[in-house]
């Protein structure tokens, strides 16, 4: 396996056992071996959206789990499903970096105990601060401490801030961390800052502030065909509409299944030579793949922009053009299956 590949591998790429069990308006997930988690224990809470795990979401789980490795209990992620924007403001929202399933494996994949997610409702929305910790927090487990980031809301229209957390924890009988924000030459990093660079295709930078390659699961279907003449197989994969797709173009990819990944040049988009009324899809076209994935599911991790999509003049041109995108993931991704390692 390629060191590329084996430092951007995401948490949440490889399988992690985890167990659910019922909570106060929602339910909570647990590592392989943990006991369910009692409403009365004391525990370290770290909270947030944690769309993407991007370095900031992975510093501050690191802080949490320091802290909770200190006070010698367990640590727990409070999430939530939807993303409160996706309530809030679903006009404005970004799409997900990574779906409610891929946060919680990643965040247990990081080391937490526990992931408490949080079913975000119109309802919940408009609770007030101290409603929410009484009866969502407290309701499913007891703070020693709670670490967020300073930017962190919470309650109804993101009255309960950072300060509100500390007062109510003084009260309540917990410590309040507000941690500052990681920040870069350019800026915060943050899962909209994530998302502006995907909108432009730049996935290379992207993935320099997520840690990791960003990706996107779909499940693989039948398509045209039209690259499997070209000489090699074709993954034609739907994704959640709700996913963070990359703009229109060609990329090199990963295709990662069943715990091996094979290089691959992948066009995001309705490709303009064969137009027709079609919906955006992915097409991926695999290097070193042999067997039948149809029907399978998969994920496609976004290495490089390699060029816009264009219509082509004839097919050979489009042969020669597809044939240089998968030259330069020879030589640079290889042409071979990758066992992959978390």
């Amino acid at each position: 396996m390629s060191d590329s590949l084996r430092l951007r591998v995401p948490p949440a790429m490889e399988p992690v056992a985890s167990a659910w069990q019922d909570a106060a308006f929602g339910r909570i997930a647990r590592r392989s071996g943990a006991p369910e988690l009692d409403d009365h224990a004391s525990v370290v809470l770290v909270a947030g959206a944690f769309d993407g795990l991007h370095l900031g979401h992975q510093r501050l789980v690191a802080q949490a789990l320091a802290d909770s490795c200190k006070k010698r209990v367990p640590c727990v992620a409070l999430t939530f499903d939807p993303d409160p924007s996706e309530v809030i403001s679903p006009a404005s929202c970004g799409n997900r970096l990574l779906s409610t399933h891929d946060r919680v494996r990643g965040l247990i994949g990081l080391g937490v105990d526990y992931v408490l997610v949080c079913t975000f409702t119109p309802e919940l929305a408009g609770f007030e601060p101290n409603r929410f910790l009484d009866e969502v927090v407290l309701g499913a487990v007891r703070p020693l401490s709670v670490h967020v980031g300073t930017n962190f809301t919470f309650g109804n229209r993101g009255a309960g801030t950072v300060q509100t957390l500390r007062a109510a924890g003084s009260t309540r009988g917990f410590d309040v961390f507000g941690h500052e924000l990681l920040r870069d030459d350019a800026d915060v990093v943050s899962s909209t800052r994530i998302r502006a660079l995907l909108s432009g295709g730049d996935v290379a930078s992207a993935a320099d502030l997520l840690g990791n390659y960003h990706y996107v699961r779909g499940t693989v279907v039948h398509g045209r065909g039209e690259a499997t003449s070209f000489g090699f197989p074709t993954a034609n994969v739907t994704c959640d509409a709700r996913a963070c797709l990359p703009a229109e173009g060609v990329y090199a990819c990963y295709v990662y299944h069943d715990g091996a990944a094979w290089p691959a040049a992948a066009n995001v988009g309705a490709p303009p030579t064969f137009s027709g009324p079609r919906a955006a899809f992915l097409e991926a076209n695999l290097l070193g793949f042999y067997g039948d994935l149809y029907d399978q599911d998969v994920a496609v991790l976004f290495v490089e922009w390699l060029r816009p999509s264009r219509t082509f003049e004839s097919i050979d041109e489009l042969e020669r053009t597809v044939l240089g995108n998968i030259a330069w993931v020879k030589r640079h991704l290889g042409d071979k299956r990758i066992e992959v390692r978390s």
